[in-house]
């Protein structure tokens, strides 16, 4: 049977520079704000656009004003500065109401044409999260691809997320999943790291991203050196443990040399006086300091998740209510085909 539940969809557009690409991307949007049916059979419909102005060096502010005064489901949201990206994106989430929560980039990579998909997969899969696959190579330069597969890969394995490798900024959150991230998340924290340390099932959708609007893009070296700095640091406290087992193994190290060390001196191997006692007592003294940076590092990691917000527990309504509820789920044949 099909979804006789309508899919409220809240989409979130952090903004920079967005005055020239705004106006072709709400306009594309405006389709979805009446009733529509997914790929899937699904009914669905976009109730909001959320426009969060992150003081950008253009006139976006004007562009976003016009847009709101000429459609009343565009909602902006004024940040006092430029806060950046993930920022903005979260202050959008914290503004929504949609059961589902769409972000979106400014520059028109992203086509809200895909929205159905991605709704399709999430409710057939049951996830709470659905990440943007793209089928075609991205529309930055080959240096910038590599270097973000590369930091991908590497953040999947200093983080332990098997999810990071999907990162995309075009994402499908459950509401609730975006509300309580963006309620509790601390300064700083990468928003993806976040929305992984609750979501119940992450899935990715395969879409076809599309060339960036005329317009310089807002990312350079140092700002991309940034998000990676970023995602390593509130990716975890696994570095961290990896400080501590460091710091154990080099101890045992320390006194299995000094048990060396004073075995050849008691055999009369040292030839040269003082040796022997200064080799014992600098390595039993390394390995007590490193065991003591390897504690200390276990501490710091407890204060670091605390102070980035992370949650102990996050509490939602009863699943079976909301949008993942199995009366929303019963597959169709044409469900199951957009699931493989």
């Amino acid at each position: 049977m099909r979804d006789a539940r309508e899919h409220s969809l809240s989409i979130v557009v952090p903004v920079y520079r967005g005055a020239t690409t705004l106006d072709a991307l709400v306009g594309e949007v405006a389709a979805l704000t009446e009733r529509f049916r997914t790929p899937a059979g699904h009914l669905a419909r976009v109730t909001e656009v959320v426009l969060v102005h992150d003081c950008g060096p253009d006139d976006s502010d004007v562009v976003i004003r016009r847009l709101a005064a000429a459609h009343d489901w565009v909602r902006p949201v004024w940040l006092s500065r430029n806060y950046g990206q993930h920022a903005a994106t979260m202050a959008g989430m914290a503004s929504s109401g949609g059961d589902w929560v769409a972000t979106l980039d400014e520059d028109g990579q992203h086509d809200p044409a895909e929205l159905g998909a991605m709704l399709d997969r999430a409710i057939v899969q049951r996830a709470d999260l659905v990440y943007a696959a793209p089928r075609n190579k991205p529309p930055h330069g080959p240096l910038r691809n590599v270097a973000s597969r590369g930091a991908k890969a590497s953040l999947r394995w200093i983080t332990g997320d098997r999810a990071a490798n999907s990162f995309n900024s075009y994402r499908l959150v459950l509401g609730e999943i975006a509300r309580s991230v963006a309620a509790y998340a601390g300064s700083g924290v990468y928003l993806d790291i976040a929305l992984g340390w609750v979501a119940r099932r992450v899935v990715t959708c395969p879409v076809d991203l599309r060339a960036e609007g005329n317009r310089p893009s807002g990312y350079r070296l140092g700002s991309l050196l940034s998000h990676y700095r970023r995602m390593v640091v509130t990716g975890g406290t696994r570095l961290l443990r990896l400080v501590s087992l460091l710091g154990v193994l080099l101890a045992v190290a320390g006194f299995a040399g000094a048990v060396v060390v004073i075995w050849t001196r008691i055999h009369g191997h040292v030839p040269v006086q003082g040796w022997a006692s200064m080799m014992v007592v600098s390595l039993i003294a390394s390995g007590f300091i490193l065991v003591s940076l390897g504690i200390v590092a276990e501490y710091v990691g407890v204060a670091v998740n605390m102070a980035m917000g992370r949650p102990l527990y996050v509490i939602v309504r009863d699943p079976e209510e909301g949008p993942l509820g199995r009366e929303a789920v019963a597959p169709t044949r044409v469900d199951e085909e957009t699931a493989r």
